[in-house]
């Protein structure tokens, strides 16, 4: 169809390309809200950043009384348990923050989703970025308990990195599922936080995933979190570490359905968002 200089053309089966491409052009909303989130985030608190240090280590000294000296249960080598459990708690808390911010975010955000247009996938995409601060934050102690215990990294930190990526992919995976989902059915809200802990404690935070038997290692993989904590672990404390390929190769694999999958929910729905909000 033509009309003067202007030329529109409809093609079947392009709206997820043009979708992608609408997330290319509004980059800069997606770095404006971020940046949003970060001051709200820390703005406005009595403790501010130190909350993104309080928690991890108030958690870390729990679970090492509770399952190092009271369960006495093992660590990985010749690992301090300290840092076995904060090691942990590092990926952990990133995922968690990450789903927790994210869910009830399209809630959050009502005046935005039901009066102007863009991407909304945007919206709970950029709780992932918050929960990249606290992890950045809570890096410098780890590497301050590292240094305290004299624990020096091998060469596998280089591969860090990779598993942060992919604590990031199931994280958005899992968030754009509870994000639509929230919108519709509203006591998601309340399920989010059983489903996160209940995760925590079936998650090798507080304990090495070595305690699990051989023959339930597959079965346990099933939880991706379970590649990445032990992935995470394997870069900070090397041969000392548990490393086993298939549970990150199945983790990998999960992520990706995860999030190919919450990204089709996430569209499917998205064209009612305004009419529940």
């Amino acid at each position: 169809m033509t009309d003067g200089n202007y030329h529109l053309k409809i093609i079947a089966g392009q709206g997820n390309r043009l979708y992608l491409r609408d997330l290319w052009k509004y980059r800069e909303l997606f770095l404006f809200l971020a940046w949003r989130d970060i001051l709200v985030r820390y703005k406005q608190t009595i403790i501010g950043i130190a909350w993104s240090v309080i928690r991890p280590l108030l958690t870390m000294i729990v679970f090492t009384i509770v399952f190092g000296k009271l369960a006495k249960l093992p660590s990985e080598g010749t690992v301090p348990y300290v840092l076995l459990v904060f090691a942990g708690m590092l990926p952990w808390q990133f995922f968690s923050n990450t789903i927790g911010d994210g869910g009830n975010s399209l809630i959050n955000n009502e005046h935005l989703v039901s009066k102007v247009y863009f991407p909304r996938i945007i919206i709970p995409s950029t709780c992932m970025m918050v929960s990249l601060i606290d992890l950045l934050i809570s890096g410098v102690l780890l590497i301050l308990l590292m240094g305290w215990y004299r624990w020096l990294p091998g060469w596998q930190i280089a591969l860090l990195p990779a598993f942060v990526l992919l604590a990031a992919v199931i994280a958005l995976g899992v968030t754009y599922w509870l994000a639509a989902l929230n919108v519709k059915y509203r006591d998601f809200k309340y399920v989010v936080p059983f489903i996160l802990q209940f995760g925590l404690y079936i998650s090798p935070v507080g304990f090495s995933s070595g305690i699990v038997p051989e023959k339930w290692r597959m079965l346990y993989a099933l939880n991706p979190m379970v590649g990445v904590i032990d992935g995470f672990r394997w870069t900070l404390f090397g041969q000392s570490s548990v490393f086993f390929l298939p549970e990150i190769l199945l983790a990998a694999g999960i992520a990706t359905v995860l999030l190919l999958s919450g990204f089709w929910v996430f569209r499917r729905m998205e064209r009612e968002f305004a009419d529940f909000i």
